[in-house]
């Protein structure tokens, strides 16, 4: 394999991506504008634990990363939801209650990545270079490098540079180019919920949420028996980030509106004051791919976190990308226009499911009807198997095109109900017959 591949961007797709193809003989210079983060470790406050899932684990399986992931994650089989007095409810994900997602530290999972990518002889990461200049026809970058200026030609360039994504913006001032940048009304903020006695503080199997209407905070469990905790909150207006502006605020908050976990949080006023506060946006671009050059993971599609999907989503796009390269071999321009047509779709697909459940986790999981629904699809998927999937169930524990979930969420319901429909009416004609009989 001859081709020389240039990925801008180490985080969790751009390393794997890098696997896929070093693995596969391709030459790969890895570039990121970063530190290396085994060395520096995790930004504070930044990491959203991420829930590996099906999809997620499919890819890394493929390079032989899947058991090491998991020794580093810990299984969550359901939420527990949280009242505002102290009460707690499980909701299993799946109606047998053994499957679950994977609750894993975004900087451990990278480590394992990085470390798996450097291992291969033909892949070579580059940190502390940033991209300054990108010339999409030639196929040429330039880069700000610790040792001054680096410029380089590569046969295939992928962006794999997130959210903000330098290699996109070069794309955006092209003919034909969509962008769009959707910023959530609601902000973030990550605080911990350490250990107590040397034992988790709360039950490790299961992802906390403590919804409240117009917010919520969640909290997934660490290796060391701690919790990252994370607020959702509004930007601006009552119960936001804008009006609870003190750690002392944040307290009395806390007291009021989450008491269960604020006895468990002798650290909060630190975590509220040092913290950052981090932007929930909604990416959206087409076409992926111009020439020799193609997006992917965030860069292409970045979401909310709310279905646990992100890091599941860019990893789906490394196999799909590596499946078109397998089939039409070095020809990079046919490969990554199909790879961009075939996961477009899927993109923004996740996105509109992942803003749909943060109405779900931060208010119907309360509903009695929600908890109605919840359980009777689950009941249904026990019966009836691979004929009636819940749509978290084809989200998290399937391959299930992204794209073809709600429409098949659709047609379950119109044929569950046209069942019903008809059961009741064969009752009711049964009844008829009978009266009429007596008459």
């Amino acid at each position: 394999m001859s081709s020389n591949v240039t990925i801008i961007g180490a985080g969790l797709t751009g390393a794997l991506l890098a696997t896929m193809l070093g693995r596969r003989g391709y030459t790969v210079d890895v570039y990121e504008r970063r530190a290396d983060p085994r060395v520096t470790g995790a930004e504070r406050g930044r990491s959203i634990n991420l829930a590996i899932s099906t999809r997620g684990l499919t890819a890394l399986r493929e390079v032989g990363l899947e058991d090491d992931v998991l020794a580093r994650g810990l299984l969550m089989t359901g939420r527990m939801i949280h009242t505002v007095d102290d009460g707690q409810e499980f909701q299993p994900y799946s109606g047998d209650g053994q499957r679950g997602i994977n609750s894993i530290s975004r900087g451990e999972l990278n480590a394992v990545l990085l470390d798996a990518a450097e291992a291969l002889p033909t892949v070579n990461l580059h940190f502390e270079h940033r991209l300054s200049a990108l010339d999409i026809d030639a196929s040429t970058l330039s880069f700000v490098g610790p040792d001054g200026p680096v410029e380089v030609c590569a046969d295939a360039i992928i962006g794999s540079d997130g959210a903000f994504s330098v290699v996109r913006r070069a794309m955006q001032s092209r003919d034909g180019f969509d962008y769009s940048q959707d910023y959530l009304s609601h902000s973030y903020r990550e605080l911990t919920i350490p250990a107590v006695d040397g034992d988790f503080a709360l039950d490790p199997s299961a992802l906390h949420i403590w919804p409240r209407g117009a917010s919520m905070m969640i909290a997934l469990p660490n290796l060391d028996k701690s919790f990252t905790a994370t607020l959702f909150w509004p930007r601006k207006g009552p119960g936001s980030f804008d009006e609870i502006d003190t750690p002392e605020k944040a307290r009395r908050y806390f007291d009021d509106n989450y008491p269960d976990a604020s006895e468990l949080m002798p650290d909060l006023e630190d975590d509220y004051r040092l913290n950052p506060i981090g932007s929930l946006l909604t990416v959206r671009c087409a076409p992926w791919n111009s020439g020799r050059v193609a997006l992917i993971g965030d860069a292409a599609h970045a979401i909310c976190p709310f279905y646990g999907q992100g890091a599941n989503a860019g990893f789906e796009d490394c196999i799909e990308l590596v499946r078109q390269l397998d089939a039409h071999g070095d020809d990079w321009v046919v490969a990554l226009a199909e790879y961009a047509a075939i996961r477009k779709p899927q993109g923004d697909a996740i996105a509109d499911l992942a803003l749909h459940n943060f109405v779900e986790m931060r208010d119907s999981v309360n509903s009695p009807g929600y908890k109605v629904v919840h359980s009777l699809e689950q009941r249904l998927n026990q019966l009836f198997g691979e004929k009636y999937r819940t749509r978290y169930d084809m989200v998290s524990f399937s391959t299930t095109p992204y794209a073809d979930i709600e429409p098949r969420v659709r047609s379950q319901r119109l044929t569950v109900g046209a069942v019903a429909a008809g059961a009741v009416a064969a009752v009711a004609g049964i009844a008829g017959a009978a009266f009429g009989r007596r008459t």
